[in-house]
């Protein structure tokens, strides 16, 4: 006899194709049983990936979670306008959706642990763990707990006859969820190295991006997307819908250096267009509609609401407190935001909105509304203090 039952997160590329005789041969489970959670990639990928687990494993699961995504995840995100380090997040935010859909199925399975693919350098070894170990399940991590290279699992794949979707001349690590695509490795390990055309897959370079601009308008209500030039539409629809378009524009592209939650510095490549439209647009709105203080405060929770997501810290209470701050800051970004689209870049034309306290009558300098000699007086006691410190340290 051996373990019992083990239950992969599955997504059908290398890491974790190997992890499913490896947990057999090597850690002697009995039964692996796969689980591949859609959260908006391409079809082929979930093809893929039930291909192969059912092949390979001995039992498969595909998980749509693509409204649970969207509703949980992207949509909070883009009211925290979601940023770290400068980037829309996208593979932190999916990650404990997959990770609770993988529990769920070991309760089902009666399963005696959980697995993942994850190499310990990276983020989503913790992202998993938390809430695998929340629900007190054993984890196992096969990459991590034996050390192994890329090239090392190249070889193991080919000997168990196991197609994998990378080779050593181009191993990219591909992640792809419904708001971003993440592309690293191989020689995208070097900072230096400038990355070939042939990594993007959903935006054009700019340099051959359209001539012609294109104009979109955004609708927002509690600071949520409802609708594109009018039209309105389900969250995932509009998300696809966007992120086709700015594609198409060069929109939505970042190669930058990032700080992993480890501390290990890390080139990333990331393409997340229709991120880039709506979060412009989202964080253009609240500054028409928040008040001085609310929108000063709101971007130290925004920063640590992208904090705790990027770290997968979804249970820390803290959270909690900071969705309920946010969301009733977003009772008032209701309105319309309109951008240009044109070669890499968004702008935004104008913004309306039924709940924004702006007014031309007192913001105009033709008008006499509020009479300026009142600032006067203002101006006597603004600095004061600084100015009798300077006072005091020139005698």
């Amino acid at each position: 006899m051996g373990k019992g039952t083990v239950v992969l997160a599955y997504s059908g590329g290398l890491d974790t194709s190997i992890c499913i005789p490896l947990l057999k041969e090597e850690y002697g489970y009995d039964r692996v049983v796969t689980v591949a959670a859609d959260v908006g990639q391409r079809k082929e990928e979930i093809t893929v990936a039930e291909e192969k687990g059912n092949k390979f494993a001995d039992r498969h699961y595909t998980v749509d979670l693509i409204d649970q995504f969207v509703d949980r995840c992207l949509m909070p995100s883009i009211k925290a306008n979601g940023l770290y380090e400068g980037y829309p997040m996208g593979t932190s935010l999916a990650r404990p959706v997959i990770a609770e859909a993988v529990v769920e199925i070991a309760k089902k399975e009666k399963a005696t642990a959980v697995a993942h693919g994850c190499t310990g350098k990276g983020n989503d070894q913790l992202r998993f763990d938390v809430v695998f170990r929340a629900a007190g399940l054993e984890v196992i991590a096969p990459i991590r707990e034996r050390n192994m290279t890329r090239e090392w699992e190249i070889g193991y794949a080919a000997e168990h006859g196991i197609p994998v979707p990378v080779d050593k001349e181009k191993p990219w690590s591909v992640d792809e969820n419904l708001w971003s695509r993440s592309i690293e490795g191989g020689r995208l390990e070097d900072p230096a190295f400038h990355p070939p055309e042939e990594i993007y897959a959903w935006t054009v370079s700019p340099l051959k991006a359209p001539d012609e601009p294109e104009i979109l308008t955004i609708t927002f209500e509690a600071g949520i997307p409802v609708a594109l030039d009018g039209k309105r539409m389900k969250g995932a629809d509009l998300i696809r819908t966007v992120g086709q378009i700015a594609g198409r524009h060069g929109i939505g592209r970042n190669d930058m250096m990032e700080n992993r939650v480890l501390g290990i510095k890390a080139r990333e490549i990331y393409e997340h267009p229709a991120a880039n439209v709506l979060l412009t647009a989202h964080a253009d709105l609240e500054r028409l509609v928040l008040t001085r203080e609310e929108y000063a405060f709101k971007q130290s929770v925004d920063a640590k609401w992208a904090q705790l997501a990027y770290y997968g810290l979804i249970y820390e209470p803290l959270w909690d407190a900071l969705n309920a701050f946010i969301d009733t800051t977003q009772k008032r970004v209701n309105g319309t935001v309109d951008l240009r689209l044109y070669k890499g870049s968004v702008t935004v034309l104008g913004r309306s909105s039924p709940d924004s306290f702006y007014s031309i009558d007192v913001a105009s300098f033709d008008s006499t509304t509020i009479d300026q000699t009142d600032a006067i007086g203002y101006s006597m006691y603004y600095g004061l203090q600084a100015r009798m410190v300077r006072k005091k340290l020139n005698k």
